[in-house]
């Protein structure tokens, strides 16, 4: 028998756990789903049913949250112009909440990771403590800022707008990915790789809003953070294509 061996520093996942989540590994009951799958008591495999119910839902339902007003006087008087002008002020606040809501949950996923690194170390190629550390610090400075901004804004930065309300929504299942004690660390930066692209894109897509708006200074800080954001999905994916290299040469 050919011995697998592992590299150094390349943790594989747990050992010894047999695979049985396909139908093939128990043909007799795999026969018996299908069976079932086709018979009368299954759903109506058209999902008529099931688009029916969508749509029933779509009209009932209301909105995802809605945009307060500002919290401050001469935050109202600013929107209230802009507003006036043309200038949809509400939906920079709105788009400013959703990056906070994200950088919120960014800083969160690195805290849980930082666990994992701790418990169950790197791999070759992989980061160190001090690299994940210095990302999410930068996740944090991002959250201060874009809080300091709705301020400015004559926001209130606690308030769950719609968009900030969908980016938490959006989070939960990559807070469910690091929070599982079963995901091993490059498991856990597979995940965060999926939130750095996700926030890059998210600041390219504010920047042009606060250019579109005029909003010159607020232009200058995104870059900043978009800046960051950009080497952050860099060293995320270098991480993990070290993790695949180094896995694919297991002999």
């Amino acid at each position: 028998m050919i011995q697998k061996k592992k590299p150094e520093g390349v943790s594989v996942g747990r050992e010894g756990q047999m695979n049985r989540t396909g139908i093939g590994a128990s043909p007799k009951h795999g026969k018996q789903m299908v069976e079932a799958a086709v018979a009368d008591v299954a759903a109506p495999q058209d999902g008529k049913k099931a688009t029916t119910m969508r749509r029933f839902y779509l009209e009932e339902s209301d909105a995802v949250g809605t945009m307060p007003p500002p919290t401050s006087v001469k935050g109202a008087a600013k929107t209230v112009k802009e507003a006036l002008t043309g200038n949809k002020a509400t939906v920079l606040i709105d788009k400013v909440a959703e990056r906070l809501a994200f950088e919120r949950t960014g800083t969160r996923l690195y805290e849980a990771i930082l666990t994992k690194h701790e418990v169950l170390g790197s791999f070759d190629g992989g980061p160190s403590a001090e690299d994940l550390e210095h990302i999410r610090d930068e996740e944090l400075e991002h959250f201060i800022m874009l809080k300091k901004t709705l301020e400015e804004l004559g926001a209130d930065p606690t308030v769950m707008t719609p968009s900030a309300d969908l980016a938490g929504v959006e989070g939960m299942g990559l807070g469910q990915v690091l929070g599982d004690p079963r995901t091993t660390l490059a498991q856990g930066l597979h995940a965060l790789m999926i939130a750095e692209v996700a926030d890059k894109v998210g600041w390219e897509h504010l920047i042009a809003l606060a250019q579109d708006l005029g909003q010159t200074q607020l232009v200058e800080r995104f870059r900043k953070a978009d800046k960051q954001e950009q080497e952050h999905v860099q060293r995320v994916s270098r991480w993990l294509s070290a993790y695949t290299s180094a896995t694919a040469r297991m002999v």
